[in-house]
């Protein structure tokens, strides 16, 4: 019999917009801070941590396996291996599971898992220039652009929302309603100080006139806009097809973030003395054409929870990422879940995608919720680009 995960603690990082606070702040660096705060919440050493495993998508040159990286400074021993995972937007899920899953062949008791993203960071490359260019103009290579491109149906993300846009004959109006609704629950969580217990502070270094000055603690996630409203949203252009209706002001932002969770076998946990916030009930991934990615749930939910012997009925709460107001539109249309238990603090639309984080951080909103709730059963789930679809149920223990 499978060795049985749960998960003991969860932290994140509040999230930066694109080019904003966070812009001068590595991933790396983001994630040390998630696992130094893990670490102190929990009064475990780094010696404790048996592997650490992150997420990343836009890993940079400088930091090649981030997650040893961010283990090495974070105080985490050398004796102790860490290692990187990238599936695309749920590749902070995947570190999950993959943790989960070493659990589960008893290869280990206690790890560190999570993601990381600085999408501010993200680099102009050219293929162009290192064997020499002899005529005409080099190229620069937008690696976010490029990196948000499918390179087997050769469309943006944002295309792939229009695509689902036309399939389900969703309206501009009701993403835009759907936009604004995330940016009101998530001013409205932030004000009533309710996500308090997942954030942990960034400190930003800060400069002037050439001098160093104290760092700036950066607090609360950036992108909010309590603002917004039907008539602004409903100005903003379309930018991933003529006479479409995705714009930016119902899709997901670029984020800068990191998050993390503490994960023990069941065992490990009772025998120091912990409260568990949750064990993974089962998870689910799935595949379909890359130009649908954003239906990715409704393959990878009914799998998960045909694995825990549940329906949809039975879960009380449920995260599913935010990548555009159309691909929730049209999840919801194929699942059925109801609005009133689905992203309550809010969702990537007003905080951000930063990839490699976000099945963590997703992970982190919901367990923290559940507890504040007292409910037992709870879903995280995510599309991922490149026609894939990610589920975990946690049932809190």
């Amino acid at each position: 019999m499978a060795t049985e995960a749960v998960i003991v603690n969860g932290v994140r990082t509040p999230q930066g917009v694109f080019g904003g606070a966070l812009k001068t702040l590595t991933a790396q660096a983001l994630g040390e801070v998630a696992v130094r705060e893990l670490l102190k919440r929990t009064n475990l050493k780094g010696s404790d941590i048996e592997e650490v495993i992150v997420g990343c998508v836009g890993q940079q040159s400088d930091a090649p396996n981030i997650a040893r990286i961010i283990a090495l400074r974070a105080g985490i021993p050398i004796q102790t291996p860490a290692y990187t995972v990238q599936r695309n937007c749920a590749s902070g899920l995947q570190a999950i599971v993959s943790a989960c899953q070493n659990i589960a062949c008893q290869d280990r008791d206690v790890q560190i898992a999570g993601g990381a993203e600085a999408m501010s960071s993200s680099p102009y490359v050219s293929r162009d220039l290192r064997w020499g260019k002899r005529l005409r103009h080099a190229e620069m290579i937008d690696t976010i652009w490029e990196g948000l491109t499918d390179p087997v149906c050769g469309q943006i993300m944002g295309k792939t929302a229009e695509n689902l846009v036309a399939e389900f004959k969703i309206s501009r109006a009701d993403q835009d309603q759907f936009a604004l609704l995330s940016h009101q629950r998530a001013f409205r969580a932030t004000r009533e100080n309710r996500l308090k217990d997942e954030l942990v502070p960034v400190l930003v270094p800060k400069r002037s006139m050439g001098r160093d000055l104290p760092p700036e603690p950066f607090m609360q996630d950036e992108g909010i806009n309590p603002g917004l409203n039907e008539p602004l949203l409903s100005q903003y252009p379309p930018i991933f097809q003529e006479q479409g209706s995705v714009t930016s002001g119902n899709s997901c932002f670029n984020a800068d973030g990191a998050a993390m969770v503490l994960i023990m076998s069941a065992a490990k946990a009772k025998a120091l003395g912990y409260q568990p916030m949750a064990k993974i009930r089962s998870y689910a991934f799935a595949g379909l054409e890359p130009e649908r990615m954003g239906l990715g749930p409704t393959l990878a939910v009914p799998q998960a929870l045909k694995k825990a012997g549940l329906t949809l009925k039975d879960i009380q709460l449920i995260e599913l990422n935010e990548a555009f107001a159309a691909t929730y539109l049209a999840c919801e249309r194929v699942l059925g879940y109801s609005r009133d238990i689905t992203n309550v603090n809010g969702g990537a639309i007003a905080l951000g995608h930063p990839v490699g984080a976000t099945g963590t951080r997703i992970t982190v909103t919901l367990l923290h919720e559940m507890k504040r709730r007292n409910l037992s059963l709870g879903l995280a789930t995510a599309c991922v680009g490149g026609g894939q679809g990610a589920a975990i149920i946690y049932e809190r223990v």
